[in-house]
Formats: structure tokens, sequence, C-alpha cells
């Protein structure tokens, strides 16, 4: 099969390597789109990814693909099921998954099969990701491009889960990136009372406000705690840094309320700061969540299979370009040039 490589200097090659096996309580999936991260993938690609440390890898992690065959004792996993996040779960010839999803096949693990052999959690078989592994039910009203969305907004959902957010509360979110859009989103059909959100791109301004925030602003061109202080005297609830830029925690420091939080979501390419809390409240909570757990992600899937298949969450509006495997290096050099209209990037295979 084909598959999309990086060596340790950050070089892109499509290469053919094995397909991969797979065990008794799994399955073969031969993969139809996977999205494009711009945080793992560009991390890994820049080699500014936390303790990875393996190449030349392997990329991807925001895999759907449909199952072609299955082990004997994978009782829940069917041929023609749509499956989210398969995964390559083994070095191949040299190759180290990252998480291998740019590849024409993958693999995927039957959770409940696998803990009713004995072989759940704790045992050498066992991956949480299996918990993550979601067959979509034909009913689902999306397809597998705008599947590959799921991935992210299981993330994201997870994520506000673990900040705590709550209806009636007051969030700033800094960046409309896909992931910003996302928070954006979310903590508005969560319930939050306003919801702010920022970029330095006045399309992607313009997106936050169609995803739903209450205000949003370009923070090239104005003081962001002139207006956050107009707007919301007392300060904020939650600031999100959706960027993964760590001067962002000291800017925030000013925004948050008494007892607020500031919430950084993901893995910044840098990983030490200094941190400057003069300007904070007395009391304020510092929370990262750096590594989604995936039984969380799992557990978000009905919420968000809820919202898509009740029509207020839509995957393609979060989606800028749909690129053929074929022309997959194409899409990491969009991801590059930064253009202000581009939102999430998906691969089609």
């Amino acid at each position: 099969m084909k598959a999309l490589i990086v060596d340790e200097t950050g070089k892109l090659s499509v290469e053919e390597i094995e397909k991969p096996d797979y065990g008794p309580c799994q399955a073969l999936v031969k993969l139809e789109s996977c999205g494009v991260c711009n945080g793992t993938d560009m991390k890994l690609i820049h080699g500014t990814f936390k303790k990875f440390l393996s190449y030349p890898a392997i990329l991807g992690h925001e895999g759907v693909g449909r199952v072609v065959e299955t082990g004997a004792q994978a009782e829940h996993l069917h041929v023609g099921d749509l499956v989210l996040l398969p995964f390559l779960e083994k070095e191949t010839a040299g190759y180290t998954p990252g998480w291998g999803a740019y590849a024409e096949y993958a693999v995927v693990g039957d959770a409940q099969s696998y803990i009713r052999h004995g072989m759940g959690s704790g045992t050498p078989e066992w991956s949480e990701a299996y918990l993550a592994q979601t067959v979509l039910r034909p009913e689902d009203q999306v397809d597998a491009v705008g599947a590959s969305m799921i991935i992210t907004f299981r993330e994201v959902l997870s994520a506000i889960r673990r900040f705590g957010c709550q209806p009636n509360e007051t969030a700033l979110v800094l960046g409309a990136g896909p992931v910003g859009l996302c928070f954006t989103r979310f903590l508005k059909l969560l319930g939050l009372r306003t919801v702010i959100t920022t970029d330095i791109a006045d399309a992607k301004v313009e997106e936050a406000k169609r995803m739903g925030a209450d205000y949003s602003f370009n923070t090239a061109a104005c003081d962001i705690g002139e207006e956050v202080k107009r707007l919301i005297p007392d300060g904020v609830d939650y600031v999100v840094d959706a960027v993964g830029i760590n001067a962002l925690i000291n800017q925030a420091m000013p925004l948050v309320k008494y007892n607020g939080k500031i919430c950084c979501y993901g893995i910044s390419p840098k990983l030490n700061m200094e941190l400057d809390w003069s300007q904070a409240p007395y009391n304020w909570t510092l929370q990262f969540v750096q590594w989604p757990s995936k039984k969380e992600e799992g557990e978000a899937h009905s919420q968000i299979m809820a919202w898509i298949n009740q029509g207020v969450l839509k995957p393609m509006d979060f989606i800028s370009h749909v690129i053929p495997f074929e022309q997959c290096l194409e899409a990491f050099k969009l991801v590059e040039a930064r253009e202000s209209g581009t939102k999430k990037i998906v691969i089609k295979f």
C-alpha cells in the first residue's frame, strides 16, 4: 500500500509499504478520508512534537475508513462498516506510526470483543484507542469526508468537558482556526452566555461570527484587553488558547476573572516560558489538555452525532479543501501557506 512518510528533516514523500496485519479482535480498514491536523501533523513534520523521537514516521490521525476484512473474534465489526480513527499500531519496515492514517489501509479494534475475551485494559493486546474507533450508523447524516471532522469535534468537546465549562458562563477563545471555530460553536451550543473569539485575519474573525461567536475581534487591529473589559468588566470565566502559542497565556492573565481559568489546548512547539501573573486576579487556574483521552473522545461521540443529525453542527462548514491522496503533498503546502480562507483540509482516498 501507499503511505505518507516524513523523515527527520521534515521531508514528505509517498512510499510503498506492506499492508498491516490484524488480530482476531481487529479489522482491516481501507481509508476513505483523513483530516490534516494543523497541530499534530505539522509538529511531527517540524520535529516539535513532545517526546516523539522516532523517524521516519507515517503521518495521519484523523482517519475514516471502511472495513474490508475482520478477525475471527471481531463480533461488532462487519465488512462495509464506516469506522472512525483507524491507526497503524506497529512499526513497518522501519517506519514508525505517527499515527499512520495517511495510508491506504489501517487497523481498528473491537473494544467489546477484546473485553469479552479477557484482553481489556491492562493487557498487552489492549489500546485505549479502541474505545474511540466508533462505527458510524447508516442513519448518521454524514459522509466519509465530513466524518473526518468528527475526530476534531470529539477531541474539542472532551477538552471542554475537562475544562469544566458550564452554561451561563463566559469565554474568550484565542484563535479562529479549525480548533478555535470548534470551541466557538460548541461553547454556544452548550449554553455559555457570552463567547468572544479572536484572530489576526479578518476572514477568520467573520467565520467566528458565523459559527456563533457573540463578539469577534481582529487582535491586530484592536486592544483585546479593552474590548473584553468593555463587554465583561470583571473578566471572563475561561480564556481558551486554541492556537498553542505560549505567549497567549501571559496575554490571558488580565482577561480572566477572579477564580477563572486559562485553558490551553494542544501541545505548543515551545515547552517552557516565563509566567507573569502580575496582571492576573489573586485566584485563577491554568489547565493544559495536551493529550485527549480516547475513552473521553468515545464518550463524546453521541453528543457530536446528535448535533450533526439535528442539523445544528455541519461538518462541511469547517472544511475548506478536499484533496485527493495522490496530491496529498499539496495539502501540506496549503497549511504552510497559512492563507486566511483555509480551514480544515481533508485528504480523500
